[in-house]
């Protein structure tokens, strides 16, 4: 009888102590919720509490304590062999750690536990993209739309592998649904301007360009494509007004700064293009060995200051 209650105490003690963890992790204060989780621990019936033992690797993964989220996920494992989750989160640690020959034995082992494990196909589709194994990487993505068709971001990526690999009809396609489902993301919204520029759809893809910049005016990238398509088109002033733009916002952003010197360059404006060279060289020197064969600079490069920059 005493031993019964002992165990009925113990297993009521375990449970406040993840109440009061749960308080600060909701708190967000997570080495407070640590405390408490060890605490539920000590206790036997802690140590044998899956929810607990996977909160403790969760939180102890958050803190850059890997070696003990191992350590917690594994006892999940040993308690329970067929708990996916516990695989999912070695999986998500081997994988940061671009580990991914482990990484997707666990994703796989964790999928097979659970067919219906949309986050492991995710991670497992992005580690094939990470790998360079575009097919697989797509395969997995579909499966994620298949479980999950409001995925924004298994559409996003399956969107890029198509427009990588040059299926830009599909990457539209992939892209627009995401877009469904977040019309104003900036990023879906530049990719799409990328896919209607390969298609031939110019205006339509300034319209997306512009529309990502409205929605994220830090992003350097939609500045930089709705700029050069005006110096494709030969339109230099247009292209100036929209590299200055994208200065304001990304002071440190080298190509802006570049190309807009070769819209100087081509509207004889030396000097103004010598500054933007010379601004770009110094964010991003790497830029120099470009420049002595960009044909765009022709017009400056009797400029006693531009023949001092390969001196």
């Amino acid at each position: 009888m005493t031993g019964k209650i002992v165990m009925k105490n113990n297993a009521y003690m375990v449970n406040n102590y993840k109440i009061l963890a749960e308080k600060f992790a909701d708190e967000n204060d997570i080495d407070r919720a640590l405390v408490f989780y060890n605490k539920a621990y000590q206790l036997k019936e802690g140590r044998r509490d899956v929810e607990l033992l996977l909160d403790m690797a969760v939180f102890y993964d958050e803190l850059g304590k890997e070696p003990l989220a191992i350590e917690k996920f594994q006892e999940v494992v040993a308690i329970n062999p067929e708990d996916a989750r516990a695989y999912y989160g070695l999986a998500m640690i081997y994988d940061n750690n671009k580990q991914y020959d482990e990484a997707i034995g666990l994703y796989k082992k964790a999928i097979e536990l659970d067919g219906k494990y949309d986050r492991a196909y995710f991670f497992l589709a992005n580690v094939y993209d990470e790998k360079g194994e575009k097919e697989k990487a797509v395969e997995n993505y579909k499966k994620v739309n298949e479980l999950n068709p409001e995925d924004f971001w298994a559409y996003v990526n399956l969107g890029v592998i198509y427009e990588e690999q040059n299926q830009d009809v599909l990457a539209k396609e992939a892209t627009e649904k995401a877009l469904l489902l977040e019309p104003t993301h900036y990023k879906a919204l530049f990719n799409m301007g990328v896919i209607l520029k390969k298609l031939g759809n110019i205006e339509e893809a300034k319209e997306y360009y512009n529309k990502s910049i409205e929605e994220e005016p830090y992003y350097s990238y939609s500045y930089l494509n709705l700029g050069v398509i005006f110096i494709e088109e030969k339109e230099y002033k247009k292209a100036i007004v929209i590299f200055t733009q994208g200065i304001e916002n990304n002071p440190e952003a080298a190509s802006l700064f570049y190309n807009r010197a070769c819209c100087y360059a081509q509207l004889h404006k030396p000097e103004a293009a010598l500054r933007d060279v010379i601004k770009a060289l110094e964010i991003y020197p790497e830029l120099l060995e470009f420049m002595k064969s960009d044909k765009e600079l022709n017009s400056i490069r009797d400029l006693d200051a531009y023949k001092s920059l390969f001196e």
